[in-house]
């Protein structure tokens, strides 16, 4: 395939603009579809919240600011979207029926040469490579949140993925200044199952009262070196979609390693999602 010069971003939600947000400033252009506008002007301003918070620390321009946020278009319509592209990195919501609609409709759209990438955490990359209708031009490119901060993304090959596919996407990920790790197609590839279990034995331990969402934070932080304590980390992520890939998980390994704590489904409940809703394990 030749030089990727413009990608198509599906879904401008948490994920979605966050890759569109370096894809853009990494110099491409950048087409961002969603089914409303609604949805599309929410990533756009979050795109462009994140780069002013950069400005104000001196580590981007103004100019520089302008320049990014002129590659990025929007479309409400799928065709249009998907008119020039060179290359497609899907994040919508992990709900396989929605996946699968959009990839039969992409590929009806999308010449066969053009690479579907899906930044699908929990679902099978060979059974949607094989609903894309091009399965060697399908391939995982799972980021990690937030996307413009962390320096991974782990490259998912289905069986049939093909290696030009292959170093079509690690070069992308290289010129978008992330490194890379290739895992085989199983679920939660590498990070997501080990960090699946560690965040749920969190929760079990605050469900327990073992000691309050603050200091189980702060042990592991302290104790562990991790950047970000897991009951904040779930905050972040949304804590119904930490259920989803659990729960997925469960079924899929048969394992009660990854069996979802009752206090996520009361929270979910009650919506009390994290972040996106202002009320999680914390306050926002």
């Amino acid at each position: 395939m030749s030089e990727v010069k413009t990608i198509l971003v599906l879904g401008l939600g948490t994920m979605g603009n966050g890759i569109a947000h370096i894809a853009a400033q990494a110099g491409f252009t950048v087409k961002c579809y969603d089914v409303k506008q609604e949805f599309l002007d929410r990533g756009i301003a979050t795109i462009r919240k994140n780069l002013e918070r950069g400005l104000k620390k001196g580590r981007i321009t103004e100019e520089e600011i302008e320049a990014i946020m002129g590659r990025l278009s929007t479309y409400t319509d799928l065709k249009e979207a998907a008119k020039g592209v060179d290359f497609v990195i899907e994040a919508v919501y992990e709900n396989l029926e929605v996946k699968i609609n959009l990839y039969k409709e992409l590929n009806e759209i999308l010449p066969p040469e053009v690479i579907i990438a899906s930044n699908t955490s929990s679902i099978s990359l060979s059974l949607l490579g094989g609903a894309s209708g091009r399965q060697e031009n399908f391939i995982g490119m799972h980021f990690f949140n937030p996307v413009p901060v962390m320096k991974l993304i782990e490259i998912i090959r289905g069986l049939q993925t093909s290696d030009s596919t292959y170093e079509t996407t690690r070069k992308l990920c290289e010129k978008m200044g992330k490194e890379t790790i290739v895992a085989k197609d199983s679920p939660g590839f590498v990070v997501n199952r080990i960090l699946v279990p560690m965040l749920n034995e969190a929760v079990f331990a605050y469900q327990e009262g073992l000691a309050s969402a603050e200091d189980i934070d702060k042990g592991m932080v302290l104790g562990t070196n991790m950047p970000i304590g897991p009951l904040a980390l779930l905050d972040l992520i949304g804590i119904d979609t930490a259920l989803h890939v659990s729960q997925s998980f469960y079924e899929q390994f048969q394992d009660s390693k990854y069996r979802v704590p009752s206090l996520m489904r009361q929270m979910v409940a009650a919506n009390r999602l994290g972040r996106k809703t202002g009320y999680g394990f914390y306050k926002y």
